[in-house]
């Protein structure tokens, strides 16, 4: 009995709908003039459906199987109020497959519920809502007809979230897609929703669909979808739901639109996030020896088994060496060393350093062990171990490849030392500032006497200072709105807009003079200097290793090619090397080179 009364609450509820629901309205705003084009029109119950919220109302009716009905309500709500207020602009109405799809709802029913109250259907906006799957999109696209026909416009909802997807798209051909507020939220601050956002925007432009950002709530995610031509945005930012339309955003919006500086665009951290790969990836399972193995089991294995390149040995699971095939058989073949070891213990002639590394280490930490000095990995291998135990072999051919491939591709877009963004990402970023047509400064960033250092040092004290001078250069900018480039070797170049740039980059020069010394022994920071050859083999002396930036002030009328700003850049670097300065301005330049 308790079941029936709900029930027939609930029912009531649907049916007491058709009087208790009001309208509101949320503004729709063209991004390029910042104008109210458009409102969004959102059914809300009142205390007369016990301010229910409406996806329980929703939820009820899919549930009573009247789903199509109570939204051909809300539709009659909006469309009314709408038209009542004699409001500009078009009316964004959600309604889901179901009201197009029900035997029940004929076409005539959705034109009158969205003609009601005199309302002029070219001037409505279907939003298709993800409520539900849609088995067949194309008999969807077909029901449109019958709307499109009178002049309504359709919109694919909340796109990248719950149903909404590329077949939809490709079937019912909408006139607007609205990018789903996951993908909105923070967009100026992830690479990867950036990057999704890109490829969207490419298929609405192929397609013909105009994008709307949904969820709007932060200032640089608004800069964002204006900067990537996205026409239309919505949300909180703009305006919130109200039962009165609005003819213009907010004077703060607005104002907080109006900047000089360009945001630095999110990179991926690191190297090819995107394309994680472990150890677990590489290993090859092997059998593994015991110490009590002999030599003549390590013979019959290597013939049993000819691809296997080594054989680790373990104690109770745990790798204790490696016995490396070719090493073996070369020592194997000399005169009576079979007769005298053969049935002596396989530890003989293994390695007992080799080298270990977890199955869950990644490919990218192993770049550390390809420039180390014990370069036995290259014919011994690895072994790979799960919580210490032996679980299966490496080979260095596969390391080395995997990690080059790697590299190369993370390299197309950041320096595999550094991380830093390389050439691509730097000319990138200058398009957009010449594109915007915005004030910058372009400073090329090198250092005096970094080979001699190098060749005294080693390659791994020079990668130290690289990575020294990366990191002050980036923790003196401001990463808002000044860009810091590897463009390769120890060349760096900063594309800056903060007003006080140029302090900036004395600064810079100040700290690295100043902590690259500790990168020197003390004999030769006595002497401020090493001893070494120059670049034709002679013997000379070389100071110590310090910094040089070079700076061209980017002023209208702009260059028509970022390349351009880099020959300036490093022209006046080469001023700056050659006057022993380290900072120089190139001052007086009127034109820019073709």
């Amino acid at each position: 009995m308790v079941f029936l009364r709900d029930n027939a609450r609930f029912a009531s509820l649907l049916d007491r709908a058709q009087n208790g629901l009001v309208a509101m309205f949320q503004p729709l705003i063209r991004l390029d003039t910042m104008e109210v084009v458009a409102h969004e029109g959102l059914a809300r119950s009142t205390e007369q459906l016990g301010n229910i919220s409406t996806p329980e109302l929703l939820n009820l009716a899919r549930a009573e199987g009247r789903l199509g009905e109570f939204e051909l309500t809300a539709a009659r709500t909006v469309c009314r109020a709408f038209a009542a207020q004699r409001a500009s602009g078009r009316l964004l109405v959600n309604l889901s497959a179901q009201a197009f799809m029900q035997e029940a709802i004929k076409p005539d029913d959705l034109l009158a519920a969205l003609g009601i109250g005199g309302m002029d259907l070219s001037r409505i906006t279907v939003e298709l809502t993800e409520r539900d799957i849609v088995e067949e999109p194309a008999r969807l696209a077909h029901a449109l007809g019958y709307l499109r026909a009178h002049g309504v416009r359709f919109a694919l909802d909340d796109f990248g979230n719950g149903h909404s997807n590329f077949e939809m798209w490709n079937e019912i051909h909408p006139e607007v897609v609205k990018i789903d507020r996951y993908l909105i939220h923070g967009l100026s601050k992830s690479a990867e929703r950036l990057a999704i956002v890109r490829a969207l925007c490419q298929v609405a432009e192929t397609l013909g669909a105009d994008l709307v950002g949904e969820g709007v709530e932060d200032i640089e995610d608004l800069r964002m979808l204006r900067e990537l031509g996205i026409p239309y945005a919505q949300g909180f930012l703009l305006g919130r739901p109200v039962p009165q339309t609005i003819d213009a955003v907010s004077d703060n919006v607005r104002a907080a639109l109006d900047t000089t500086t360009l945001a630095v665009l999110p990179r991926p951290r690191g190297p090819v996030t995107q394309r994680p790969m472990h150890l677990g990836h590489l290993v090859i399972e092997a059998p593994a020896l015991t110490t009590r193995q002999t030599n003549n089991d390590v013979i019959a294995i290597f013939s049993q088994q000819p691809e296997l390149h080594a054989l680790a040995v373990v104690e109770e699971g745990r790798p204790v060496g490696l016995v490396n095939r070719r090493v073996f058989s070369e020592r194997m073949a000399q005169p009576y060393t079979r007769e005298l070891y053969g049935r002596k213990s396989c530890t003989a002639f293994m390695h007992e350093a080799p080298l270990l590394c977890d199955v869950r280490q990644s490919l990218e930490s192993m770049a550390d062990i390809l420039r180390g000095q014990d370069q036995r990995y290259l014919s011994d291998g690895f072994v790979i171990t799960r919580e210490g135990q032996y679980l299966g072999l490496g080979t260095g051919e596969s390391l080395v490849r995997r990690v080059t491939e790697l590299r190369i591709e993370a390299a197309r877009y950041a320096n595999p030392l550094t991380f830093l963004p390389g050439n691509i990402p730097v000319t990138e970023h200058v398009a957009r500032l010449l594109r915007a047509e915005l004030p910058f400064t372009v400073a090329y960033v090198d250092l005096n006497h970094f080979k001699p250092f190098n060749d005294q040092y080693g390659y791994f004290r020079g990668d130290e200072m690289i990575r020294l001078l990366a990191g002050i250069l980036t923790a003196q900018v401001n990463p808002r709105c000044d860009f810091v480039g590897h463009i390769g070797g120890d060349d760096f170049l900063l594309v800056l807009q903060s007003g006080d740039w140029e302090a900036r980059c004395r600064h810079m020069v100040e700290l690295f003079n100043q902590r690259a010394r500790g990168l020197f022994a003390e004999e030769d920071i006595a002497r401020h200097g090493i001893v070494g050859e120059d670049r034709h083999g002679n013997t000379q002396f070389f100071p110590l290793t310090t910094v040089a930036i070079g700076a061209v002030r980017v002023l209208p009328p702009f260059p028509g090619h970022p390349e351009t700003l880099a020959t300036l850049a490093a022209r006046a670097k080469r001023h700056a090397k050659r006057a022993q300065v380290g900072f120089y301005l190139l001052a007086g330049e009127t034109s820019y080179p073709a």
